[in-house]
């Protein structure tokens, strides 16, 4: 384990170096398809937590109301349907449809996902959660793996697994039929690619003889890892258009990625010959193929026709011809596209006030969390409950063990991107910023926002504390007192960490606690 942890600690890139020695400086971490017992370890934990009483609570809970029956409809029909209004007193299976149009203002992959589940397992609590719940234990596979591709370090990699595996959010939201799991597991997805073909990169240009490396350099050739991370990219968006954040950022982070790779193999003017080499398959990779995948998961919607009426606006463009060039465009796309400008409208537009929504600036103090679930008038043998009043909840809150010791962690990332010119926790910060920033602007219009637009940062939360401790832990000229202390307090830490979820675990997962005992896990009036 002492030589795993070694190779965790951050070491900047080295300047190109005139003789052979930069080859082998290039090269990536060697035993990053190490450690699957252990990742499989944490997967099946993982897994465990999140199936285990999946079907409670009974009906549809928070936004479960729109998704699950959406995803119904699609089943029924191909295409999101309206539905009647539930019965909020009991939103019981099944979903009703209305046998007209239904306004739905999100893209269809992650209700295609719900409806998966529901193919399998039928229409029921189970049926419709059981996606959210892969797609949870997944990503915590995705974490680790990248973790110690990242690091080297089995161990840290491990911890970062852990972290997200005992996150309250994420175990929230990968029990519940939301889109947002959907959202944070096929941005995850992208960056592990990335990551990946940084490394095969790196490999291939350390193999280059020297004459090509003059001038431009090698175009790099087949890229299939980046590919990869375009069609995950192509799904995050089919899932929720705010995606678009994470593939800017990305496009951003794969261009420099190269830079430093060329800089570092001595090609001259590694930001030019970048741009000339590489910049145009960048983008089609990036940018234009995960909009081809956007439109594909649409098919649903082309293909209904458009005298069922089922499709929101697929007659559009026959009641609004058009002239000029815009005439040329079919009409399916011209209603398409009126059809993604009102989903555009209406976010745009969203100010409605909610009592749960939140600033994105008390994000990761967890000033509001989000109440999915809490029937009132819980008494004296209703859900099992045995005094005279009890409380039964589904709190959308992360566990305050990560959140807040994140808070510092971004300033250490920062120190070690800055001062030691460490990538890793660049690419961390970057994409932990990319999660709240945005929003920030979008509530200075207004807009109703709540935390678990967060989840995406999560698990990129958990990998910058991994690297926080690996480098308490420190290199190979760490002393031993130094690694042990560190190794004590990382323990430490992790054991905070599973104290504090169990204790949060019952108003997670909808336990019925004496009233008392509910209201002791409401450390602020807010979380109310």
């Amino acid at each position: 384990m002492t030589a795993t942890l070694q190779r965790a600690e951050a070491t900047p890139d080295p300047p190109p170096a005139p003789s052979a020695g930069w080859r082998t400086r290039i090269l990536p971490p060697t035993d990053g398809r190490g450690g699957w017992i252990a990742t499989l370890a944490v997967a099946l934990l993982a897994g465990v937590l999140r199936v285990v009483r999946l079907d409670i609570p009974r009906g549809r809970i928070f936004d479960e109301i729109y998704y699950a029956c959406d995803a119904q409809n699609l089943l029924r029909y191909g295409v999101e349907a309206g539905s009647l209004p539930t019965d909020g007193d009991n939103p019981s299976p099944p979903c009703t449809p209305s046998g007209e149009a239904g306004f739905v203002v999100h893209p269809p992959l992650g209700k295609w996902a719900i409806a998966l589940g529901m193919r399998v397992f039928g229409v029921n609590e189970f049926g419709w959660r059981i996606a959210a719940a892969v797609a949870g234990t997944l990503m915590v596979v995705l974490l680790i793996r990248v973790t110690r591709r990242m690091t080297g370090s089995t161990v840290l990699a491990c911890l970062a697994g852990l972290l997200l595996t005992l996150d309250g959010l994420h175990f929230v939201q990968s029990r519940v039929a939301m889109l947002d799991v959907f959202l944070a597991a096929w941005v995850l997805a992208a960056f592990a690619c990335l990551v990946a073909d940084r490394d095969a990169v790196r490999r291939r240009l350390a193999v280059t003889d020297d004459d090509d490396l003059a001038g431009w350099g090698p175009s790099l050739g087949w890229r299939p890892w980046r590919l990869a991370a375009g069609l995950c990219l192509g799904a995050a968006l089919a899932t929720k258009w705010s995606a678009l954040y994470y593939v800017a950022v990305l496009v951003l982070l794969a261009f420099f990625w190269e830079v430093g790779a060329r800089r570092i193999a001595g090609i001259s003017a590694p930001l030019r010959a970048t741009v000339f080499r590489s910049a145009a398959p960048l983008l089609a990779v990036l940018v234009v193929l995960p909009a081809f995948v956007y439109v594909l998961s649409w098919f649903g919607w082309f293909a209904s026709g458009t005298a069922d009426q089922l499709a929101w606006d697929r007659n559009w463009a026959e009641g609004n011809p058009a002239s000029g060039l815009v005439g040329l465009v079919p009409d399916g796309l011209r209603s398409w596209w009126q059809y993604q400008a009102a989903q555009f409208n209406f976010h745009d537009d969203l100010r409605l006030k909610h009592p749960y929504q939140s600033h994105p600036a008390g994000w990761l103090l967890l000033a509001r969390p989000v109440s999915y679930y809490y029937p009132a008038g819980v008494g004296a043998g209703d859900y099992g409950c045995e005094v005279e009043s009890c409380s039964r909840e589904v709190l959308a809150i992360g566990t305050p063990a990560i959140w807040w010791i994140t808070i510092p962690a971004l300033l250490v990332l920062a120190w070690l991107w800055l001062a030691k010119r460490d990538w890793r926790p660049a690419a961390v910060l970057v994409m932990i910023l990319t999660a709240i920033l945005p929003w920030i602007r979008d509530d200075l219009d207004g807009r109703t926002m709540f935390l678990f637009y967060a989840l995406p940062a999560v698990p990129f939360m958990c990998l910058g504390l991994a690297l926080v401790a690996g480098w308490l832990y420190g290199g190979a000229a760490a002393t031993a007192r130094r690694r042990t202390a560190a190794a004590m307090g990382v323990g430490a830490y992790l054991a905070i960490v599973v104290v504090n979820f169990a204790y949060l675990y019952p108003v997670l997962a909808a336990q019925t606690l004496p009233y008392e005992a509910w209201r002791a896990r409401m450390w602020f009036t807010s979380w109310i």
